[in-house]
């Protein structure tokens, strides 16, 4: 569902995280703002410095009246400020344009909506001002202080993929993520990990039991750098999609890895797929979670959907 926007000057406030990309961020926001003002944007920019702050940050800029916020980083740094246009109180999430202007390692969400990784080119999806509205997963999950909540606009993985997430992520701390790094991890991860046993529900019915390795719930398709663990997810539809991938050998996983790549993986026997509005997930021993790419907590999980509820700027011609 798109419709078109005529560019106006109205502020946009800018959300940039200097760490993003491995300090990308920082190093190219200079060329990126001059683009932006060379386009004609009024922009108000702010940095984040720390997890989480790009929440406070949207907030607080939506109760001054902002309307209109680009991301200049990554996937977790658009899922922060996805949270901070769900739950604030000021207006309608929808009311709210969201664009981007990729720097990130993996940068999936752009991957569904055609935002180019060029930065000028991204500049002009975001001046040609064409929107769309999406579905916004959100998901319950616990953590040591109790049950938490976190919304979601591309894919959330749990087990196997939740792990390779938090490796990744450490070493994108110390500056050192990469798309290379996380594909190390699909491998390098395989020998500390133990199968899980868990429960899955979808829409109130029991889909399976038994030991799983690796599991995504998808409103896009695209997660790790260009990987399709999701290939039939469509970000309107009103629906939640799945991909499981129950216990079979490691040296299976291995062979088939390329399968990740090109959606052919779900084919493969020891995988099953499901849609629906509404998963549950309880599990014996703990299967933790990372949401667009940033590490949450762990089991018992309860996802939702909320159709076509967060207006986005798209580079789609459709």
């Amino acid at each position: 569902m798109a419709d078109s926007q005529h560019f106006s000057p109205d502020p946009w406030l800018v959300v940039v995280n200097p760490n993003a990309g491995s300090k990308k961020g920082m190093k190219d926001w200079p060329k990126i703002c001059q683009h932006l003002a060379k386009e004609g944007f009024t922009t108000d920019c702010v940095f984040t410095e720390l997890r989480g702050h790009a929440i406070e940050l949207t907030r607080d800029r939506i109760t001054k009246g902002y309307r209109k916020i680009v991301v200049v980083g990554g996937d977790g740094t658009l899922n922060e400020v996805l949270n901070g246009i769900m739950t604030q109180s000021v207006v309608p999430a929808t009311a709210v344009t969201l664009g981007m202007i990729p720097v990130g390692t993996g940068n999936d969400w752009c991957r569904t909506f055609g935002i180019p990784f060029e930065y000028k080119k991204a500049i002009e999806v975001l001046k040609r001002g064409k929107t769309a509205f999406q579905d916004v997963g959100k998901i319950s999950y616990f953590t040591r202080e109790g049950q938490q909540l976190r919304y979601f606009m591309n894919i959330a993985g749990m087990g196997y993929d939740a792990l390779v997430a938090k490796k990744t992520n450490l070493l994108k701390e110390r500056g050192k993520g990469t798309p290379i790094a996380y594909r190390y991890f699909v491998f390098a991860s395989l020998l500390q990990w133990q199968f899980i046993e868990a429960v899955i529900e979808v829409d109130n019915q029991q889909v399976f039991k038994g030991e799983i390795f690796s599991m995504n719930v998808g409103i896009c398709k695209y997660n790790g750098g260009g990987m399709m663990q999701v290939p039939d997810a469509i970000p309107d539809d009103g629906l939640m999609d799945v991909t499981l991938i129950k216990k079979t050998s490691k040296l299976m996983v291995v062979r088939y890895a390329r399968k990740l790549f090109d959606g052919s993986l779900i084919k493969l026997p020891f995988v099953s797929t499901y849609k629906g509005k509404s998963i549950r997930i309880r599990s014996v021993g703990k299967i933790y979670l990372e949401a667009d790419g940033e590490s949450l907590g762990h089991t018992p999980f309860v996802y939702e959907i909320q159709p076509l509820g967060l207006r986005v700027v798209t580079g789609l011609s459709e």
